[in-house]
């Protein structure tokens, strides 16, 4: 039954942390390769360096939620909700 998904390739799960600036300050995520790889995609698609997208990102659900107590949590719901619409 989970077959399909137990036999994703261990590197698409790996965590990699990337430094990003948002706001001037240089902070650092670590995700999963496989959001990383979508957010790059996101980012392509807004014509703009992935950075640039995640700090747009950031600075747009601060201001309409305030604060954001898991960013990377955030990131991992944002790719999901990426992929739903792509498939609509």
């Amino acid at each position: 039954m989970c077959e399909i998904y137990a036999s994703t390739p261990p590197a698409e799960y790996e965590q990699i942390t990337r430094s990003i600036r948002i706001n001037g300050a240089v902070t650092s995520i670590r995700i999963e390769r496989r959001f990383w790889n979508i957010l790059d995609e996101l980012a392509e698609e807004e014509q703009t360096s992935t950075g640039k997208f995640i700090s747009t990102l950031h600075n747009e659900a601060y201001s309409l939620n305030g604060e954001i107590s898991n960013f990377a949590s955030l990131l991992r719901v944002v790719c999901t909700t990426y992929l739903v619409n792509k498939s609509a």
